[in-house]
Order: structure tokens, then sequence, then C-alpha cells
């Protein structure tokens, strides 16, 4: 099939996937907002919603229910660039019969800093005499870690305050052992601050690490309704991803 330069590209939002109903309750929200935002915008309901682990459908699943050599853009609803961006993504969208890119990771953004920011607010976190740990699930990749590296320092530079990285798997500090050093030298209470996207078994893990505060995830447990920053990034995301897809298409052509 021949595409012309009106046909539509599609978006897929690309989940972790997790086996918690109200984590899969809530990414499924922030897709279907991302859905309304791009309709009032006049683009085409192309919104699909895939999963690069635990759920269903998978990315190539989702690639395959899309219409015939329709291109589409990956967006990794990811706050990190770490294995599943890199690596995972790019293999489910090699060599296929249609044009696809994958787009960037959520984060790093300052519309994140935002969002933390506002959760910190909800959890009654005194930003001027807590000592803050930004938490993150953490990864094998070291790309994932300079991300959250550059997301800590951003949060530090917006408050003027000492923000402590620490990791939940595999990269250094661990969260436990972080909090454990927070306790010995703080004189006020240890926050944890989630950088995680939604309530599962990583959230729980911060809340069992000994913080006096543990923030909510970004889609907070029981939200009726999508951050207005997480739909806006994903849609950039998509629109930086069309820009690169624009060459492949008229190749294709």
């Amino acid at each position: 099939m021949t595409r012309t330069a009106a046909d539509p590209a599609a978006l897929l939002a690309i989940s972790h996937g997790t086996s918690n109903p109200e984590g899969q309750r809530l990414v499924t929200q922030l897709a279907d907002r991302v859905r309304e935002v791009a309709a009032e915008r006049g683009l085409e309901d192309l919104v699909r919603l895939g999963h690069v682990d635990v759920q269903q459908p998978d990315v190539p699943a989702s690639l395959a229910a899309l219409p015939e050599a329709m291109a589409a853009v990956v967006v990794p609803l990811l706050l990190s660039a770490g294995f599943h961006v890199n690596v995972d993504l790019k293999e489910d969208t090699a060599d296929l019969d249609r044009p696809v890119t994958v787009g960037g990771a959520l984060g790093p953004d300052d519309r994140l800093v935002d969002l933390l920011l506002s959760r910190m607010r909800e959890a009654g976190v005194d930003s001027a005499r807590d000592t803050l740990i930004f938490a993150a699930a953490g990864s094998s990749d070291h790309s994932a870690v300079r991300d959250c590296q550059d997301m800590a320092a951003r949060i530090q530079a917006r408050l003027g305050r000492p923000v402590q990285d620490a990791y939940l798997s595999f990269a250094e500090p661990a969260v436990k052992t972080a909090v454990a050093h927070a306790r010995q030298a703080a004189q006020g209470r240890v926050v944890l601050i989630s950088y995680l996207l939604a309530p599962g078994y990583f959230q729980k893990m911060l809340e069992r690490s000994g913080a006096d505060v543990v923030t909510s995830s970004l889609l907070p447990q029981d939200s009726t309704q999508a951050p207005t920053e997480l739909v806006e990034i994903i849609l950039d995301r998509f629109s930086a991803g069309l820009a690169e897809l624009t060459p492949a298409v008229q190749a294709a052509r």
C-alpha cells in the first residue's frame, strides 16, 4: 500500500506493563486522555496503548493491529531511556514493512519537575527542612541512571536544597541505604520523592523503605484525571517522532 502525504501516523503509547489493577487503570486513563486531547486538536483517533512487558498487547501485536503500512511513532510511557527503550523497543520496531520510529522517554523534562513538586505539596513535604531523596526504579542501563540524576539535579536547582538520587534496583545507592544514611544525619523527616509512573510493586517497595514520607507516583492512586503535564509530554514526543519519520515516509512512497 502506498502512503500519501495526507495519511496519518499512529501514536503507540507503550507502557512497561503491570499486574497491579490500579496501575493498569491509571495508565489506560492516561492513554485515553492523550487520545481525547489529540482529537480536540484535530488529529485522527490513532492513539493505541501497548506494553513492553507483563501485559498484552505487546509491541509487535500493537503494530500488527494497525492498518497495513501505516506509519507509527512509538512513545515509551517510561520515565528514563533504559534497556526497554534502547534495546527492546528498538528490536521490536526493526525491519518492518512500515515506517516506525521510537520517540524519547518521558524524562528528563521540567514538566515532570512541576508534577513531582505537586506530589510533594500534596504529601505535606516541607522542602525547606525535610531531607529529600529522589527515588527511582533503577536500571542496568547507565543512560537511564544519568536521566534520573538529571531529574534529581533539576529538582535540587528548583528548590535550592540538596536532593539525593537513589534506586530500587541495579543502580546505587539503594533506596534503603540512602534512607538509613539520611536517618543518621537528618534532623527533620526523611522524604522519598517517588519517580514512578503508577502505583504497583515498586511504589509499595518505597513505602516499606523506612522513610517518614513517600510521595505518590506521578499517576496517583484513585486519580480521576490524567495529569496535563504527562499528556503534553507524550504529545510532544509524538510530534518529535513525526519529524523524524518524514524522510522515511517520503522514501517509502
